[in-house]
């Protein structure tokens, strides 16, 4: 039969899961017209592995194993854009997700009656007991309440992570998304003009057959980079005012551990002023490895030294070029607090162009 459905199935550890969700999804649209597409992001539990493992007999897996890059909304358009199938959809590989919901998402969608089928958590009939806690769960009610003020697009779930559409909608819409974050409906919703017709279906949320779930605190953060990204991304890029945010986290760092040593514990201004840049540079290094560069990050003690010892350095040189443009500035008669400001610019510009280079290998 003719290709008609690509399921995408971004992955991060998800080995013991990828062969029974197969097989649910077969039982759901039956053995031909459809194809998995598993893209993972260099899972260190033999995810790829298992996916070629599992393609050699079924030629309707594919996999995408992503080296160097991570997140789950870029993983869900290059996904999407892999495939020849007239049809996509987005969901899980955990089993939180009911292969189930296809074939009434399908068929909605090729009527022509809908534009984009989602299935929610939240819309009458639907069970969300499948979130790990109360405070998740909470969460995700506020997620939703941001989304919909974003997209103008109501809906009881826009943050849903399941959801069907044609494929050529995505190619069209694929230069314009930022793939940043987890969340890619709500990047398609915003993106979208006009605004898609989109049709519901409860979704009986379950919990993972196995595994951890992947909504640490830093996946919480990037649903907020998503936003700032669809907001103003355009006028200041989004990881150079990530790290700029970080910089100016940093300088409170500075001045309350200078305060304690200098006042407090009354060492010298010397070392007082030592001990404060040590200190900051060094959160500075662990919030931008853990935030800014998620996808990039450092692990492992020898990583994290030498990534640790080459972002002081290349704080040391844009201190310099700090120093040294506000001195000829000011010197030129500009207005110290202009110059200050110019050489802070210059400075933070000159830090994140080198660690993004030299750091953590990207710009």
């Amino acid at each position: 039969m003719t290709l008609q459905l690509a399921i995408i199935l971004p992955t991060l550890n998800e080995r013991d899961n990828l062969a029974p969700l197969v097989a649910r999804i077969e039982s759901t649209l039956g053995a031909n017209s459809w194809e998995a597409i598993i893209v993972d992001d260099n899972s260190d539990d033999g995810t790829a592995d298992e996916a070629r493992t599992l393609a050699q007999s079924d030629p309707r897996i594919r996999v995408i194993q992503r080296i160097g890059r991570r997140g789950l909304a870029s993983a869900a358009i290059e996904g999407m854009c892999a495939t020849a199938a007239p049809y996509v959809a987005l969901m899980d590989a955990d089993h939180q997700h009911d292969p189930a919901l296809l074939t009434k998402m399908l068929e909605e969608v090729k009527s022509g009656e809908t534009d984009i089928a989602v299935a929610s958590r939240f819309a009458d009939g639907a069970s969300a007991d499948g979130l790990a806690s109360a405070q998740r769960e909470r969460a995700s009610t506020l997620a939703n309440w941001l989304a919909r003020k974003i997209t103008g697009v109501e809906l009881s779930d826009p943050m849903s992570g399941y959801f069907l559409l044609e494929t050529r909608r995505v190619r069209d819409l694929a230069p314009k998304l930022s793939g940043i974050g987890f969340k890619i409906l709500l990047d398609i919703l915003a993106t979208s003009s006009p605004a898609p017709r989109v049709k519901e279906f409860p979704l009986q949320f379950a919990k993972r057959r196995c595994g951890q779930s992947k909504l640490d605190r830093a996946v919480i953060f990037e649903f907020l980079v998503g936003l700032y990204e669809r907001l103003f991304g355009k006028v200041i890029p989004t990881r150079f005012a990530l790290f700029g945010t970080v910089g100016a986290v940093g300088v409170v760092v500075h001045f309350a551990i200078f305060s304690a040593a200098f006042y407090g514990a009354m060492v010298a201004f010397a070392v007082a002023q030592a001990i404060a840049t040590f200190v900051a540079m060094s959160f500075n290094f662990w919030l931008n490895n853990w935030l800014t560069y998620r996808d990039q990050r450092l692990k492992g003690a020898g990583a994290i030294l030498k990534g640790w010892l080459g972002f002081c350095a290349t704080c040391a040189v844009g201190a310099f070029a700090n120093v040294a443009v506000a001195t000829l500035l000011e010197a030129r008669g500009v207005h110290a607090v202009l110059a200050v400001g110019a050489g802070i610019i210059i400075g933070s510009v000159w830090n994140y162009a080198l660690s993004s280079r030299f750091v953590w290998g990207r710009f």
